[in-house]
């Protein structure tokens, strides 16, 4: 994705974004989540890719923005053979069709061609990626009790996982 190109979808971007927080995806944010802290997400999102160490994946049905993936790329020297899979987000209505299945898939393709090969990731334990991660070949490494909070107090574990690209 270039910067052009992530401008002109910005706000298709934060709609995506605020669609999955304020329907309940644990993504770091509080629902409701407002379009500001949307857009300022994206921001810092665009930062990364600025400085090449966040590679933005989109999917898209006819012009409108159904989900994205990142990976992060890992920076020190002896981590140029590993990459974090972030923020994987399907827009309601395009769940359930594979398309995150996809964009995992593009994001292992897009590891393999800048030679990681070692992707990790994290999701809230219960969830339904834990799933997707597992039927895609991922290893849980763990859980970590409490690791979110919700602002009634309520906390929430993640699990860890790992997958290595042949």
């Amino acid at each position: 994705m270039n910067l052009d190109r992530f401008a002109e979808i910005l706000p298709q971007l934060s709609q995506l974004l605020l669609d999955a927080v304020n329907t309940g995806a644990s993504l770091g944010f509080w629902m409701p989540m407002s379009q500001a802290d949307a857009v300022l997400y994206w921001r810092e999102v665009m930062q990364g890719m600025i400085h090449e160490k966040l590679v933005l994946l989109v999917a898209e049905d006819g012009g409108e923005v159904v989900g994205t993936v990142q990976l992060l790329l890992a920076d020190r020297q002896n981590g140029h053979h590993r990459a974090e899979i972030r923020k994987l987000i399907v827009r309601g209505t395009h769940r359930g069709h594979g398309l995150g299945r996809a964009l995992l898939s593009a994001a292992h393709v897009e590891a393999a061609f800048r030679g990681r090969r070692l992707l990790i990731l994290d999701t809230r334990t219960g969830d339904a990626g834990e799933r997707l991660y597992e039927s895609m070949g991922y290893t849980r490494a763990g859980e970590i009790p409490g690791f979110t909070i919700e602002p009634d107090g309520a906390r929430h574990g993640t699990t860890i996982f790992y997958h290595v690209l042949p």
